[in-house]
């Protein structure tokens, strides 16, 4: 059963930093799945994601697995994931500095989420290229789904 608008008004904040700037007396919608939605609707931010629930990464390591990112949107997107409580950065003090992202407990408990999104990519995907599912997805579905 999915949840119920909370409360009804000029409609749902777009990021969950503007939720928690609102005021106590300001209308809104708070739907969960708008919210969540509104947190996740980067073109990016399932992506990174998805390739966090693999390990710790480095910056360059997330602009090599996530096919297509520019430096501005990676670093804008991990900027909103970690605003989020999604993500952790973690850099440490050496020379040249190193930084590693990683999820946090709230970024991790989005594994079942982003498993439904990939079972059902996957289904579609096989009824209408069988071939492209075999060469590029599996691998990546054996490391996420596990």
């Amino acid at each position: 059963m999915l949840a119920s608008h909370l409360k009804v008004g000029i409609g749902p904040p777009q990021r969950l930093e503007e939720l928690k700037n609102m005021k106590k007396n300001e209308p809104m919608t708070i739907c969960p799945c708008a919210i969540t939605i509104a947190m996740l609707s980067s073109k990016w931010k399932i992506l990174i994601i998805r390739e966090l629930l693999k390990g710790t990464c480095r910056y360059r390591d997330l602009r090599e697995q996530v096919f297509g990112v520019s430096q501005k949107m990676l670093t804008q997107s991990l900027k909103e994931l970690e605003a989020d409580g999604l993500v952790a950065r973690r850099v440490y003090p050496e020379v040249p500095p190193r930084v590693e992202y990683s999820l946090t407990d709230d970024g991790n408990s989005l594994r079942p989420v982003i498993q439904v999104l990939d079972a059902w990519g996957a289904h579609y995907v096989v009824e209408k290229e069988p071939d492209y599912v075999a060469t590029r997805l599996t691998s990546t579905r054996q490391k996420i789904v596990g």
